[in-house]
């Protein structure tokens, strides 16, 4: 799975050791180690914009007092997207892996509420700080690096990056994947009863993959082209679950997974219905704030709140 990741950027490097405390600079310094600078989103930089609009499920302000849950259909700005920094990265590649999906809600009071996700329930690593090091070693270990190389050394004693990076599935369509909102939130309703949550976005089309042989005999297009064909006649269609931490659970680790055990509940769908008119003018201006609190939604995983200061130096960077 890393071999286009290693021969995409600049490799002429040595694996650095990585001081703790990151900055957000630092960060996307290190995205671009790894996938080099294209003037693009620092990751998932492919990637196809799309309209639509989310219902709130009855009974989902118990949960959250989040206007958003307060009733009514709300516009849905949309993004599908593949994995790293590279935006001519083929979506027939399994480097592609995790796939994207994030979106923002327009409250009633113009207010964005934006969530980020990704096909696998999990993150590499616990920290933005670990991140940091996974991406500088994936930048020193291309080709004529000796084995075993740095990228090599970290997943020897980083099992969980490991498992991330060499076991994902690659969607027939964006329409067929699970998608995850692998860091924590705490929402609060309206009684000041508090809860931690991870999202995940469940098709209504059902889940399905390709095998390698069948990923590889796509185009290296395939997945915006067949989103596009898919929206065109009739719209795509995620359910909203929120899944309810217990006693135990990594709350600030979004590398471990919670058991499937843990309660489900259902806040709403995502309906997507029309690709968005003049794409290459609303991707230059679309930016993402998963970690932006608001009443009854707050950031629980301390890696939102430093992916927001994150993205907006990305989106600098692109325009």
């Amino acid at each position: 799975m890393l071999v286009l990741m290693l021969t995409s950027a600049a490799f002429a490097q040595t694996a650095q050791p990585i001081p703790p405390n990151q900055s957000p600079q630092d960060l996307v310094d290190a995205l671009h180690t790894a996938f080099g600078d294209h003037h693009s989103r620092a990751v998932h930089a492919k990637g196809i914009i799309l309209q639509g609009s989310f219902t709130p499920a009855k009974g989902a302000t118990h949960f959250s007092k989040a206007p958003i849950f307060a009733g009514g259909t709300l516009p849905v700005t949309a993004r599908f997207s593949d994995f790293t920094g590279i935006p001519t990265i083929p979506d027939n590649t399994g480097d592609a892996n995790p796939r994207g999906f994030a979106f923002k809600i327009k409250s009633k009071d113009g207010a964005d509420y934006d969530f980020v996700n990704h096909s696998f329930n999990g993150f590499p690593v616990a920290t933005s700080d670990e991140f940091a090091v996974l991406l500088r070693d994936i930048g020193a270990s291309g080709p004529g690096v000796a084995h075993p190389n740095p990228v090599e050394q970290f997943l020897g004693t980083h099992p969980i990056a490991k498992t991330f990076l060499t076991t994902q599935k690659s969607p027939a369509s964006f329409a067929t994947a699970t998608f995850f909102g692998v860091n924590s939130f705490q929402y609060i309703n309206a009684s000041g009863k508090t809860i931690y949550v991870r999202s995940r976005f469940v098709p209504r089309a059902g889940e399905h993959f390709l095998t390698p042989d069948e990923l590889h005999a796509q185009s290296t297009g395939y997945l915006m082209e067949e989103i596009a064909q898919r929206i065109a006649k009739g719209p795509v269609s995620f359910d909203w679950y929120v899944q309810i931490a217990e006693k135990g659970d990594k709350i600030e680790d979004p590398s471990i997974a919670w058991p499937e055990s843990r309660r489900l509940v259902k806040l709403g769908t995502i309906k997507i219905t029309k690709l968005i008119d003049d794409p290459a003018t609303a991707d230059k201006q679309l930016l993402f704030l998963p970690g932006k609190p608001h009443p009854g939604i707050e950031p629980a995983d301390p890696m939102l709140t430093f992916r927001d200061k994150a993205y907006p130096i990305s989106f600098k960077g692109r325009q």
